[in-house]
């Protein structure tokens, strides 16, 4: 029993099955220019888009759009596809098919990459699809690379551009079925909040020492002098230096 599917207000479940004999006739009338013939013939074959369009479940594109894309994709594959090759129509239209929807994934992509950059990647799904027939262990791709004669590093460059962003307000479930925003679960450590409290308030402590302590602080810690070193640079003692640069650091502590 097919399964029954709605895309594009389109029961694919309830599409005909065309027998050899009559996709050959349907093939030959829309050689000799029948339109109604063709329609036909585009309307029975959009199975085949359904199961290329269903490679793109994980994109998030509309559905119906990819599938209209798709079907575009089929109509030029019933207007090339040439009789007398002694091949399948499904065999010619399932790679046409599937161009028209990279291409259309390609251009509309939230990021804007270069074309030699996106074309490195469509090698790459292509040479990972051709490693794949026969075959139940997924490709590597250090084995893509090898294909291709390139460097891991170009494949996974390329492989990361045509990548959809995602957003940081997007959500996901946890094992416990609990909806958990993105956001909530990625830490910035460097640059957190509370770290960056604390950095104005030290600004704030360091703004209120006198200027001799400020300048103390500065060579001792930003510069990195010692303090006999401070000591020639001021012109005082070590001792004032030393005096002078624990009085700064309790203020600083007293402040935080």
């Amino acid at each position: 029993m097919a399964r029954r599917v709605y895309i594009c207000g389109i029961d694919t479940s309830s599409l005909p099955k065309l027998t050899h004999e009559e996709s050959a006739s349907l093939l030959e009338r829309i050689k000799a220019g029948d339109e109604q013939a063709k329609d036909y013939y585009v309307y029975c074959n959009m199975r085949l888009v359904l199961s290329v369009a269903q490679r793109f479940l994980s994109c998030k594109e509309n559905m119906d759009d990819i599938f209209q894309v798709g079907c575009v994709g089929l109509m030029k594959a019933v207007d090339n596809f040439d009789t007398s090759l002694n091949v399948q129509f499904s065999t010619y239209a399932v790679p046409m098919i599937l161009g028209e929807i990279k291409r259309f994934l390609r251009d509309s992509s939230v990021l804007r990459v270069s074309r030699s950059l996106r074309d490195t990647a469509y090698m790459v799904l292509k040479s990972k699809e051709k490693l794949q027939t026969d075959r139940y262990d997924e490709v590597g791709l250090e084995e893509v690379a090898k294909d291709l004669n390139i460097t891991i590093r170009e494949v996974y460059d390329a492989i990361d551009a045509i990548s959809a962003p995602i957003s940081l307000d997007d959500s996901y479930h946890t094992d416990g079925d609990e909806e958990v925003r993105l956001d909530e679960h990625i830490a910035d450590t460097e640059h957190s909040i509370e770290k960056w409290i604390d950095h104005t308030d030290l600004l704030d402590a360091i703004k209120n020492l006198d200027e001799r302590e400020r300048e103390i602080l500065n060579l001792r810690y930003f510069v990195g002098k010692t303090q006999m070193e401070v000591s020639d640079s001021v012109g005082i003692s070590q001792a004032q230096v030393s005096r002078l640069e624990k009085n700064a650091l309790a203020h600083i502590k007293k402040s935080l």
